[in-house]
């Protein structure tokens, strides 16, 4: 038997609703909602960006978006963070600058997570 979270995009959940929170992420026609941001990581500044860092353009003159959380990454030995930004900035190797304490620094989105998982898997 075929489950209803082993359907592809025509997937009879999707297409009917009828569950929570449908109204709020599909489309009349079952499709997604455009989302108007997604969430990232962003690495390469000199200092952690914390939360409620404002996310600016490559130019640093238009606003994009805001940090969520960041901290300094034992594991990369460099700061890191995590935010929302508008959909269309949020492709990865885009170049961003944050307002960290008042001063601009260059930052770039990059794909998360920021360490891949080693753990050994059972070949199938």
């Amino acid at each position: 038997p075929t489950l209803d979270t082993m359907g592809g995009p025509g997937s009879r959940r999707r297409v009917e609703g009828g569950f929570l929170g449908a109204e709020h992420i599909l489309t009349p026609e079952g499709k997604f909602k455009k989302v108007p941001k997604k969430r990232v990581g962003i690495k390469g500044m000199k200092a952690p960006a914390r939360d409620h860092t404002e996310i600016f353009d490559a130019a640093g003159e238009t606003k994009i978006g805001e940090v969520t959380s960041g901290t300094f990454s034992p594991c990369l030995k460099a700061p890191i963070a995590m935010g929302y930004v508008e959909t269309k900035n949020a492709k990865v190797g885009t170049e961003v600058m944050l307002k960290i304490r008042n001063k601009m620094q260059a930052a770039e989105i990059v794909k998360m997570p920021f360490v891949e998982s080693r753990y050994y898997r059972v070949p199938e």
